[in-house]
């Protein structure tokens, strides 16, 4: 833990496994509740009786997220070659006149959903609190490559006519109404006009979230959804700004031990080559299976 806190004012431009397993360590993005009682019918040849077992919710970090300005330059070291260029994704970078007065340019990102490696490490680190639930992810399994869903992500097609995408105060993250508008989530491609290229690295990590957490887009991913099962409910979609759907830990360029959503209003640290990474964090709830055939719940709130 202490190494932990010593990263989390360091500025790195990348990251490793080693780093990202560590940081599952943060009490504040696990968030750790119980919620209610469980009622399971337990059977044997001598007859049935009801049994109970808690109920618990928690925070599970299903997916690094990483959103990056040219094709290969994940600041995740390890997995960086899965962005490499291909005929239909070549480089990148910021689209810019480099006029001096410009302040409107057009920003690019890749961006990168790939399941947690710490999963090991955070089942025992969230044991500790007692019964567990599990993710929708496998480690190291990518769930989305920009690169590899170049029509959507490079030209904006379809998402570019969607009603999101040109009505203002539809899908954005932030509010103009507060000051603190992002960005907008649709279209859904690595292009945001911003001048802040943390901001930006933000909004298309919340739009690569948005993708792999629903079924049926027009992309190229898999989704990051599992299927509720008796005493388990899995984590849903995520919405913008909504903890309850999911929360962000900033990886890189600085290692934070806590978790929040778009917009956030910690340091906002500009990474020097454009790449940007964070756990996302999402909610689940589940109990332990303590006979044949699940009864159902009581949640306390």
């Amino acid at each position: 833990m202490a190494v932990i806190f010593s990263l989390s004012f360091s500025a790195s431009a990348a990251i490793n496994s080693a780093a990202i397993i560590s940081s599952t360590l943060s009490p504040q993005c696990l968030e750790y509740k119980i919620v209610g009682i469980c009622y399971w019918l337990f059977c044997t040849p001598f007859g049935c009786k009801v049994r109970t077992s808690t109920k618990v919710r928690h925070y599970v970090p299903d997916a690094v997220v990483a959103s990056y300005s040219d094709t290969g330059l994940s600041p995740w070291t390890e997995m960086s070659g899965l962005g490499s260029p291909n005929a239909m994704a070549q480089a990148g970078n910021d689209g810019t006149t480099n006029h001096i007065g410009e302040n409107n340019i057009a920003k690019f990102k890749e961006a990168d959903v790939i399941g947690h490696p710490g999963g090991a490490t955070f089942s025992q680190f969230a044991s500790a609190s007692g019964y567990a639930c599990k993710g929708a992810t496998l480690p190291l399994v990518p769930y989305f490559l920009s690169t590899l869903d170049p029509i959507a992500w490079r030209y904006g097609v379809p998402e570019a006519v969607y009603p999101e995408a040109f009505i203002p105060g539809r899908r954005e993250v932030g509010s103009t109404m507060t000051g603190n508008q992002w960005g907008n989530i649709y279209p859904r491609s690595g292009f945001l006009h911003q001048t802040d290229d943390y901001k930006t690295g933000a909004v298309i990590a919340q739009r690569a979230g948005d993708i792999t957490t629903r079924n049926g887009q027009i992309h190229v991913y898999l989704p990051m959804l599992a299927t509720a099962q008796d005493g388990y409910w899995p984590a849903g979609e995520l919405k913008e700004g909504d903890a309850i759907t999911g929360k962000w830990q900033e990886l890189t360029p600085t290692l934070s031990q806590s978790c929040a959503v778009f917009p956030s209003s910690g340091p906002q640290v500009q990474a020097q080559d454009g790449g940007y990474a964070w756990a996302l964090w999402r909610p689940y709830s589940c109990c332990q299976r303590r006979g044949q055939t699940f009864l159902g719940s009581t949640d306390f709130q």
